[in-house]
């Protein structure tokens, strides 16, 4: 009995003969091919469709960068080496200063005691172009107050006169004046604003930033896997007094796009027929895995000190 029943459970036992795995194997390979097919296509479509937004997006936050630096530059200190790179001086605030005494308040008036170079505490203290100045009223509410150090830019005319120090002074110290005498009693180094100069502005350059540089380094093209072989950078770097010949090294720059394949900047100082503008064309494209973004821009730039 048990010799029976063991063959008889031998007998019902059997697996897959050959023409059956054959035929599994070939139609799998029909449904993967299938699918893959299908499939394919559409991750592609899905993973490049990811790397035009990335770009995009790269590349619009660049722009945007660059274009609220450009606005917030002092007037005329835009040099543009090469069409590679562009250096500017950004501004962090700026305003009105006291341009005469102030003949109600001040006390006692001019001429028996308050003068501009050595004003008493009840007294303006206001800026006179045909003498040095070391302080003066601001009559404008800063938004970003300056610190110890910053600098005060005055009628920036020249292009590199904000560069050689031949405008700017640095400063000493900030108070709060009375109330009828403005917002800000800003103390500084002793500078000899231009002579004629009516226009009663003045902006101030934080220390940390003196200068910035935007520098496309290596934008030639694409490489070999379709990515933009450039970089775009945004260097800090001190005052240089001068003008420069070619695009500074990258060296201690901020990284702020990459893949770029090319880029252009193109500036003219003198847009319009008023000459109180200039005008800076901004061009960048960049390229990943054969995807491209490309955008442009167009910046007015404000050369009224």
């Amino acid at each position: 009995m048990t010799q029976a029943a063991s063959t008889s459970c031998r007998s019902t036992q059997r697996g897959f003969s050959l023409v059956e795995l054959i035929v599994v194997i070939v139609v799998t390979g029909i449904i993967a091919a299938t699918l893959t097919s299908f499939l394919k296509p559409a991750m592609d479509s899905y993973i490049n469709t990811r790397y035009r937004a990335d770009m995009s997006y790269q590349s619009d936050m660049a722009l945007r960068r660059m274009l609220r630096d450009v606005r917030r530059a002092v007037p005329n200190s835009l040099r543009v080496p090469d069409s590679q790179c562009f250096e500017l001086v950004p501004a962090v605030a700026g305003g009105r200063y006291r341009m005469g005494p102030d003949a109600v308040n001040d006390s006692p008036p001019l001429p028996v005691g308050c003068t501009p170079t050595n004003p008493a505490n009840s007294c303006a203290a206001w800026i006179d172009p045909s003498q040095t100045s070391t302080m003066f009223d601001s009559l404008s509410t800063l938004q970003t107050v300056p610190a110890v150090g910053d600098w005060v830019v005055i009628n920036n005319q020249n292009g590199n006169d904000v560069y050689t120090a031949a405008n700017r002074s640095v400063i000493t110290a900030i108070n709060t004046p009375a109330l009828t005498q403005g917002k800000h009693r800003i103390s500084m180094s002793s500078l000899q604003v231009s002579v004629g100069y009516t226009g009663g502005r003045f902006l101030t350059v934080s220390n940390s930033e003196q200068s910035v540089f935007y520098i496309c380094s290596g934008a030639t093209g694409v490489n070999t896997r379709g990515n933009g072989s450039g970089t775009l950078y945004r260097l800090v770097r001190p005052f240089n007094a001068a003008y420069p010949s070619a695009c500074p090294s990258t060296a201690g720059a901020v990284v702020v796009a990459t893949n770029v394949k090319s880029c252009s900047f193109i500036y003219d100082p003198n847009q319009g027929a008023t000459l109180q503008s200039g005008f800076l064309w901004m061009d960048l494209a960049l390229s990943r895995n054969n995807e491209a973004a490309h955008m442009a821009v167009g910046a007015h730039v404000m050369n009224v000190p």
